[in-house]
């Protein structure tokens, strides 16, 4: 059962002196379409399980991990069975800075099995069993092992998927590297500039490309267009903003860098699933 339910939010409460919640879940129960900030793994231990995230069904049999990014809706009807469900503070992971090419391996919903590479099977199933373990556990430093085990399974995943993008981007190991230098200079500028407006031939010059070149090399390598990408940024920006219940929701908008209250109404609910009002009045009942 989900504890605090308001319209398709839920807010996540982690136990007492623990920032991850984890639910070692028997219930013949289906769970409403919902979206929270918490990073979920979900792993059936009896039983296949269904999620569906955004619209896409993820049939998941036993020992299979689905990873739900933040701020995705996603469902399940109620199967029997037993599975795993881990939640884990979003804003420990998202807000270090030294964690963002990690966290570029959460765009979509990934399901891990053995048929997507066997290594990465073996260690998501290690990792989920190891945080159940560590969760039940009296040890203080638990959350901390917990967390280091969730970074070295998103760390491998996105190994994974650098391999994976040097076969779609047919280059090798030098040119990869190149890329990686490259955007994550480019992410930096984004990160520093969002509340300006970025021009894609500001982005091209920094990367040392031509405007269509880098247009084209950008989506590929990070799975999402510049302009994506920047509102992304700048909606994560609004985020924090909207906690303060001081900052007018105008002001918000403009500290974000959106030139408009209506394109910010407008690319908040896509990417957050409802309003900038509505998330405010959520977070002020928290």
């Amino acid at each position: 059962m989900i504890k605090h339910l308001s319209g398709d939010f839920e807010t996540v409460e982690y136990d007492t002196q623990k920032y991850a919640m984890l639910y070692d879940n028997n219930e013949n129960e289906a769970y409403p379409v919902h979206w929270h900030n918490a990073v979920e793994l979900l792993m059936p231990l009896k039983n296949e399980y269904t999620v569906t995230v955004n619209g896409v069904d993820y049939l998941i049999p036993e020992n299979d991990v689905l990873i739900v990014p933040p701020g995705e809706l996603h469902g399940m009807p109620a199967i029997p069975g037993r599975r795993i469900i881990f939640q884990c503070d979003n804003s420990i992971l998202g807000e270090i800075s030294a964690l963002e090419p990690v966290m570029r391996s959460l765009n979509t919903a990934v399901l891990i099995n053995a048929d997507m590479d066997k290594e990465l099977h073996v260690l998501a199933k290690k990792t989920m069993l190891d945080i159940l373990s560590l969760y039940n556990s009296k040890s203080e430093l638990a959350d901390v092992k917990i967390y280091v085990k969730v970074i070295e399974l998103f760390m491998a995943l996105r190994e994974y998927q650098l391999e994976q993008q040097k076969i779609v981007m047919d280059c090798d190991d030098e040119k990869i590297d190149e890329y990686s230098e490259k955007f994550g200079t480019v992410l930096k500028y984004i990160d520093s500039n969002y509340m300006y407006d970025i021009t894609l031939e500001q982005l091209a010059d920094v990367a040392g490309y031509s405007k269509y070149h880098f247009s084209r090399i950008f989506k590929q390598y990070n799975a999402m267009s510049y302009l994506q990408y920047i509102n992304a940024r700048r909606t994560k920006a609004a985020e924090l903003l909207l906690l303060d219940p001081s900052i007018p929701i105008t002001e918000v908008a403009m500290r974000s860098g959106f030139k408009s209250l209506t394109t910010f109404n407008r690319i908040f609910k896509e990417i957050k699933h409802c309003t900038p009002t509505d998330f405010k009045k959520l977070y002020s009942l928290r």
